[in-house]
């Protein structure tokens, strides 16, 4: 009678719900219980939490209908559990068997399919309770669609946010190596033009003439060096003087013109560079002896390994 009267109202209907579900759940948990009365005094307090939530959630309810299937819904509750200790006490007359660790364990298993199933059964039961589009609903519906979609435009605005700032770091370093770009280009247009102020058209025939300017140039440096060179060798080392008599009365005076320490550097130097395969010149009467031995012995002159009457210069530019 006290859960019909409970059903009239909002209050029963959602408590009547949440009782039976917790019922469901405690009658499974029962059959392995151990104290009657603890287990008995937890339900009570648990569906009195229930009730007292569902009542404060529907303030248009009497006060003394409430207290009045309070008082029913603990007093069937009550009766419920007197059933389900008897239930217990009849299962502990059968005995209970010792069981190992991995029997334990599979019984534990069974037991929680067993709570899962029957809490399984109890929500197919149920009539799924349709909302009322009313004005209260859709305005609740309303509110927390908006603070989702709050939530969401927030997280939205922190994320694009974070990129901004990512974007203008990245920004502020290309526009730092821009200016440094720009820096190094006018530094080059700089360079370009003084380059091209500074440079000056040549044409072939003004090249050809100045090729043999210095070609002329060099020419005339050589023979003003050979010109030198020939006067220092006339100045140190002349040709012997003719008009001196011979000590010695038993030589006759010879009659070969000898030649100058200049024309024999000449003749050698011809030598070298026109025959460069057999540069050896052959000494003749002409050579005066002692300039001879002069250049064999400053290493000026080489003489043949095996022909001792030949010479050559010695080879300076290799």
């Amino acid at each position: 009678m006290g859960m019909q009267r409970a059903q009239k109202s909002g209050v029963g209907k959602r408590c009547l719900r949440r009782a039976e579900a917790t019922w469901s759940l405690w009658r499974c948990d029962g059959l392995e219980a151990g104290d009657s009365r603890s287990g008995c005094h937890h339900f009570l307090v648990l569906l009195m939490t229930l009730f007292q939530q569902d009542l404060d959630l529907d303030s248009t309810t009497d006060v003394g209908d409430v207290t009045n299937t309070e008082e029913e819904l603990i007093r069937e509750c009550e009766e419920m559990w007197k059933d389900m200790e008897e239930c217990q006490n009849k299962l502990s007359l059968i005995g209970t068997e010792t069981l190992t660790d991995s029997n334990a364990q599979l019984s534990l298993l069974i037991m929680q399919v067993k709570c899962l199933t029957a809490e399984l059964s109890q929500w197919q039961k149920k009539t799924p309770e349709i909302i009322p589009l009313t004005e209260d609903v859709l305005i609740t519906l309303g509110k927390e669609e908006f603070q989702k979609l709050r939530q969401d435009l927030e997280m939205v605005l922190s994320t694009m946010e974070s990129k901004n700032e990512k974007l203008k770091e990245d920004l502020e370093r290309e526009q730092q190596w821009l200016d440094e770009q720009q820096q190094i280009m006018e530094s080059l247009n700089v360079l370009h033009s003084e380059l091209k102020n500074k440079v000056e058209t040549f044409s072939e025939s003004r090249i050809f003439n100045e090729l043999k300017t210095k070609m002329l140039n060099v020419k005339e440096y050589k023979e003003k060096l050979l010109s030198t060179l020939g006067e220092f060798l006339e100045d140190r080392f002349p040709l012997p003087d003719r008009s001196v008599k011979k000590k010695k009365k038993n030589i006759q005076e010879s009659t070969v013109h000898l030649i100058t320490l200049h024309e024999m550097l000449e003749i050698l130097i011809n030598r070298l560079f026109d025959v460069p395969h057999d540069p050896y010149v052959k000494i003749s009467d002409s050579f005066w002896p002692p300039y001879v031995e002069l250049l064999l012995r400053n290493g000026i002159a080489l003489r043949h390994p095996e022909d001792p009457t030949r010479i050559r210069l010695e080879a300076f530019h290799q």
